[in-house]
């Protein structure tokens, strides 16, 4: 039974992760755009590095969930 937990969430990590890698890539690609205002690109760089950060953090709890299966 502690396994089908795991797996279920070793799986919600894993969405979680390729959610936050979404949308760090749209904040990337504003962060790039000359044409936005500075304020909204620096805002879209700022959030994307919380992106990266949940995305690794998402990671490593997948991977934890995934060992103890």
């Amino acid at each position: 039974m502690d396994s089908i937990k795991q797996g279920a969430n070793y799986v919600q990590e894993k969405v979680q992760q390729a959610t936050s890698g979404t949308s760090k890539e749209a904040n990337k690609q504003v962060a790039k755009d000359s044409n936005a205002p500075v304020g909204t690109r620096t805002s879209a760089a700022k959030d994307a590095l919380g992106d990266k950060l949940d995305e690794q953090k998402h990671n490593a709890k997948g991977e934890a969930h995934k060992q103890q299966m």
